[in-house]
């Protein structure tokens, strides 16, 4: 599944040349997870003002207020180009306008495109209100991530999952971020104490940000709109490496399964 990097990454990738773009015409394929909420010929003449990010969802802010959410679901990747190939089978949304071809291409479609007026929409609340504080923003506060932490008692790579606290840290980068922090994955939460949920902080936004300058993970199919993929998994400690010495120690990783996920942990190296 793409994660926070990935979708970073994405969004970066095309975001400057689509902006000030006109919508010419949409084309929706086969039903994605949710509606898009009105008929396509309704954003045809909208402008594209920006494309933002919240999570892993993708904002495409229009010149009348309204809003597309785009999410990349399991499986998802957008290209954005002057001209692409005829939609194939797996092509769920085309949105053509002066500056190029956005298309969503999705083999198990779990992904989505939702239109919203506004983002105090109940579908736009409904999908982004729960969601926790931006991780490479400067809102997400040391303190604060601690007194969070300090009111969970299930296991913290499970808490990171949950991304109501702090959004976007999904199993490939829980599993590095707490490597980097020395935690292991099955230590509750609220046992960690503030020096660690500190050094926890740091290695989220290090990891993440390591991660959106490597241009995010490719494990399947992954790439960003120009169909570029990312290199991060080359540089992983621990994540998909079970058996393999820890770069640091040599000690063999060894990998878990926490809530239908695999987790990747050095027994040594994350001793608390």
């Amino acid at each position: 599944m793409p994660e926070l990097p990935e979708v970073e990454v994405t969004r970066r990738s095309f975001a400057d040349r689509i902006a000030g773009a006109e919508v010419l015409a949409l084309r929706l394929g086969k039903p994605l997870r949710w509606p898009l909420g009105c008929a396509p010929d309704a954003l045809v003449g909208r402008r594209v003002v920006h494309v933002g990010r919240r999570g892993k969802y993708l904002l495409l802010q229009l010149d009348d207020g309204g809003c597309l959410l785009l999410h990349l679901g399991m499986s998802g990747s957008l290209q954005f180009a002057h001209s692409l190939p005829a939609s194939g089978v797996h092509d769920h949304f085309d949105l053509l306008t002066s500056k190029g071809l956005l298309r969503l291409h999705d083999p198990r479609r779990f992904g989505a495109v939702v239109w919203v007026p506004d983002e105090r929409d109940a579908r736009a609340v409904k999908l982004l209100g729960r969601l926790g504080v931006e991780p490479l923003e400067a809102g997400f506060d040391p303190l604060a991530f601690h007194r969070a932490l300090q009111q969970r008692r299930t296991p913290i790579k499970q808490v990171l999952l949950a991304g109501d606290i702090v959004v976007g840290v999904g199993n490939i980068y829980a599993s590095e971020s707490l490597f980097l922090a020395g935690i292991r994955p099955t230590v509750r939460a609220d046992r960690i104490s503030l020096p660690r949920a500190r050094r926890l902080h740091a290695a989220i936004v290090d990891v993440l940000a390591y991660a959106v300058a490597l241009g995010g993970s490719t494990l399947r199919d992954f790439s960003n709109a120009d169909g570029q993929s990312g290199y991060f998994q080359r540089e992983a400690h621990v994540y998909g490496r079970e058996g393999l010495p820890c770069r640091v120690c040599a000690t063999p990783v060894r990998a878990l399964r926490q809530g239908q996920r695999s987790t990747f942990f050095c027994p040594v190296c994350q001793t608390f």
